[in-house]
């Protein structure tokens, strides 16, 4: 992520994980909105390290990077509006030191 220009957000998912697939589906409604943003996808089980290192205690989790630089955690319903409202305040925060 820290490589990627623009805004690029992390999704860890799990295979039978019902919210992932919601989430999934909003975030694709996202694209459709903000078509500049790259998502990627990781799945938690294979990912443990990563789960770790960034300290996810439930699943879907997201996390978004602008220009390499770290954001944090995007919390929202699985809606592709309320996605967005979040990634706006988010993004209008400064960046944080990644976990």
């Amino acid at each position: 992520m820290e490589e990627t220009p623009g805004v690029a957000i992390l999704i860890l998912t799990a295979p039978a994980c019902g919210s992932c697939k919601a989430m999934r589906a909003a975030l694709e409604g996202l694209r459709g909105l903000r078509p500049d943003i790259q998502v990627f996808e990781a799945d938690a089980v294979a990912e443990s390290g990563l789960v770790q290192e960034l300290e996810v205690f439930h699943l879907p989790a997201l996390f978004v990077w602008r220009d390499g630089a770290y954001h944090g955690a995007l919390q929202a319903e699985p809606l592709p509006q309320r996605l967005n409202e979040a990634l706006d305040a988010l993004l209008a925060r400064p960046p944080e030191e990644a976990p």
